[in-house]
């Protein structure tokens, strides 16, 4: 893919270089959806319950390791979809069909994840009743 015609947005780095303004541009995004994205704040505060759950309840390693993926699966989408939602405001401040399209399409993206990650904890807690009661 060419991009002849394009200036560069900011100038290339190399090596370490490169590494340090990629984590810049990764915590000012998270400062960024943090400040303006009210469901991303709330998956955060979910994030904190996870991990609190996550040490406290008897599981496996791998369920563990699972239950954390799994939020950090959902962050990632909500970010997606919160850039989505910048873009779209951006290039089209006026009602759209397609704009609203694209804003429904992350939404149901972000929907699809919780119900992944809150089922497996429905899963999860489940299974753990019955071994209790068994």
């Amino acid at each position: 893919m060419s991009n002849e015609g394009c200036d560069a947005a900011f100038p290339a780095n190399l090596g370490a270089r490169h590494l340090a303004s990629a984590a810049r541009h990764t915590i000012d995004g998270f400062k960024a959806c943090f400040k303006s994205e009210v469901a991303f704040r709330q998956e955060v505060f979910i994030g904190v319950l996870n991990l609190i759950a996550v040490a406290l309840l008897p599981m496996h390693a791998a369920a563990r390791l699972c239950m954390v993926a799994l939020w950090f699966l959902l962050i990632c989408v909500e970010l997606l979809n919160s850039a989505i939602e910048a873009i779209v405001d951006l290039a089209s401040p006026e009602w759209c069909e397609l704009a609203k399209r694209a804003k429904d399409y992350g939404s149901a993206a972000v929907f699809c994840m919780l119900f992944v990650f809150f089922g497996s904890w429905a899963a999860y807690l489940i299974a753990l009743i019955r071994s209790l009661s068994d």
